[in-house]
């Protein structure tokens, strides 16, 4: 008896093909990091040609940009509503300080490997190539709801405040490069933050 024929892989192409390009840029990023990185190191990780790269990436500069902000979109953090603003703070802090510390530490790190010098942009340009407005979005959704809730005046609330918590965590994930303790994140809500804004 024969056994039936192993089906023949399918050729990825479009939409399909570009997430498994950039799946494998951002594997290849995280196991080898930016400056071992290249175009053909890509290619064979994503069992294609290079040609396949060049025709949608001029250059691995351009391809780990997009494999950063690929990897942003398909893991999506979601926006905390907890009924509260401390509770909101909390998780979503959380979520930027220590499930998303392996996505900054590696965009990170790509900077301080040569990304910056060989795209030529500044560090608060590669931050809005990746981010974009989103994380502004979702940090003005919390304050909105706290808001609507009574629990905070915008009006009243200089920028910087507002900023403050993303910017303390931030600056401990680029000093630390590994997640944010929970208690650092705590502290930075109750001891910093709230005080400012209570009403």
């Amino acid at each position: 008896m024969s056994t039936p024929a192993a089906k023949p892989a399918q050729r990825r192409r479009g939409a399909d093909l570009e997430a498994a390009l950039l799946d494998a840029a951002w594997h290849e990023l995280t196991d080898t990091g930016f400056a071992k990185l290249t175009m053909e190191s890509v290619a064979a990780r994503a069992k294609t040609g290079v040609a396949v790269l060049y025709r949608r990436w001029a250059n691995k500069d351009e391809l780990v940009l997009a494999a950063l902000r690929h990897h942003r979109d398909s893991h999506p953090v979601e926006l905390p509503d907890t009924g509260s603003l401390r509770g909101d703070l909390l998780a979503a802090l959380t979520g930027m300080g220590q499930d998303r510390a392996a996505f900054f530490t590696t965009t990170v790190s790509a900077g301080l490997s040569g990304l910056l010098a060989g795209s030529g942009l500044s560090p608060a340009q590669v931050r809005e190539r990746i981010f974009g407005q989103q994380a502004a979005e979702r940090v003005r959704t919390i304050y909105e709801r706290a808001e609507h809730r009574g629990e905070i005046d915008l009006k009243r609330t200089p920028p910087a405040v507002l900023a403050m918590p993303y910017d303390l965590v931030r600056h401990d994930l680029f000093m630390r490069l590994a997640p944010v303790p929970s208690e650092r994140i705590r502290a930075i809500v109750d001891d910093l933050f709230l005080p400012l804004v209570e009403r």
